[in-house]
């Protein structure tokens, strides 16, 4: 197991990586899922922090899983073993998301974390095994540093029920070692991922989980249907509902964002920070579910409580895009200015009542057409530098 090149041509993700990708949509709608009971209950904010902590679970996971095998991915039998114990890890996971949500009963969650952690260890010491010099170091750093951090969650634990504060800054120190273990183990020495590749792996696994907010949407309108009949008020419902999934697909995808992907400051700022755009595009799907109860009188909820489900988490992701790399492509301040102000109106939808959820897809729908626009305009040339 030696590292691949950052210069291979033609890098695409593997049949394997798609598979690990779908499995762990499972874990994504489990906590899209409990979200989505806490606010229609009328417990968003509790509701929040665990969806919160439970998502961020899922994509440290995902993220660990996705930077090892875009530097030492070798496809072998050995490999996909290994990759299939961390998927059997995920679904372990997954089935304690409601514990964890709603209990903070984390016992499943860590149980399949060991699992999914015990699989990765045992990939970075195969690399450290199979190389020398400063490459073998930052392997036993990866391998040591999972280990150390694990071994933690274990230990979170054997707090008891009444140490609910303790355990939640137990939690967030965990988190921060976590997000640690990357730039300790690469402080001088970055592995071999592959640009390409990541923005290929991060692109994808958005697509699932937009799907996966359809998917979700669709089943709660259809239940509706068939308990309610009320199409009149889940027609603006559904097509708002769509018309935000498919801008947020525009959007995220309307530049390529490889040739950003320069070095590893670049890459672990943009990395981390797809936990928002993540974590806000299933929550979408969670507040069109909380819109659609809403709407047929099964949600303990206000209107503006319901739109606002979909509304901040729909402003969120938007605003997160333009941050961490549509900002890097605009020309002007008009289009450095047309996500941020369109986030702003999202947000003002919330108040628009049963036609909030219609109104925010307008307004997405139009960014869309305003950021084609503003990019199809001719470039202005510098009159000192020519360019």
């Amino acid at each position: 197991m030696t590292a691949r090149s950052r210069a291979e041509r033609h890098r695409a993700s593997t049949p394997l990586e798609l598979f690990f990708d779908l499995c762990f949509v499972v874990a994504v709608a489990q906590a899209g899922g409990r979200l989505l009971h806490a606010v229609a209950e009328g417990h968003a904010a509790t509701g929040i922090v665990s969806y919160a902590a439970v998502f961020f679970a899922i994509w440290w996971a995902w993220v660990n899983f996705t930077w090892f095998a875009s530097a030492y991915d070798t496809d072998d039998p050995l490999y996909r073993v290994v990759t299939f114990v961390q998927i059997t890890g995920v679904l372990i996971f997954a089935a304690g998301v409601p514990r964890a949500f709603d209990a903070g009963d984390w016992t499943i969650g860590v149980v399949g974390y060991v699992v999914m952690r015990l699989a990765l260890t045992s990939q970075w010491l195969r690399a450290a095994y199979c190389t020398r010099g400063a490459e073998r170091r930052v392997a036993l750093r990866y391998a040591v540093g999972i280990t150390v951090v694990q071994l933690g969650w274990i230990a979170m634990l054997l707090l008891t029920d009444d140490t609910g504060g303790a355990r939640a800054a137990v939690f967030a120190v965990l988190v921060l070692a976590e997000m640690s273990v990357p730039a300790i183990a690469e402080r001088d020495r970055p592995t071999s991922w592959h640009p390409r590749h990541i923005g290929e792996r991060y692109g994808l696994f958005t697509i699932i989980v937009l799907g996966e907010t359809i998917a979700a949407a669709t089943v709660a309108v259809q239940e509706a249907l068939d308990e309610h009949r009320a199409f009149g008020e889940l027609l603006p419902i559904a097509v708002g509902g769509l018309l935000i999934v498919f801008s947020a697909w525009w959007i995220y995808f309307a530049v390529p964002i490889h040739d950003y992907l320069r070095g590893s400051r670049e890459a672990f700022i943009w990395g981390y920070g797809h936990y928002l755009i993540f974590g806000s595009a299933a929550a979408i799907g969670a507040g069109i579910e909380v819109a659609v109860e809403e709407a047929v009188g099964k949600a303990h909820v206000s209107d503006t409580v319901a739109a606002a489900a979909v509304t901040v988490p729909s402003a969120l992701f938007l605003l997160t895009v333009w941050a961490l790399h549509a900002r890097h492509f605009k020309r002007d301040l008009a289009e450095q200015l047309s996500l941020p102000v369109a986030a702003l109106a999202i947000l003002a939808c919330t108040f628009a009542g049963e036609w909030a959820v219609l109104a925010a897809g307008l307004v997405a729908a139009a960014t869309v057409i305003v950021e084609v626009a503003l990019s199809r305009r001719p470039a202005v040339r510098d009159e000192h530098t020519g360019r």
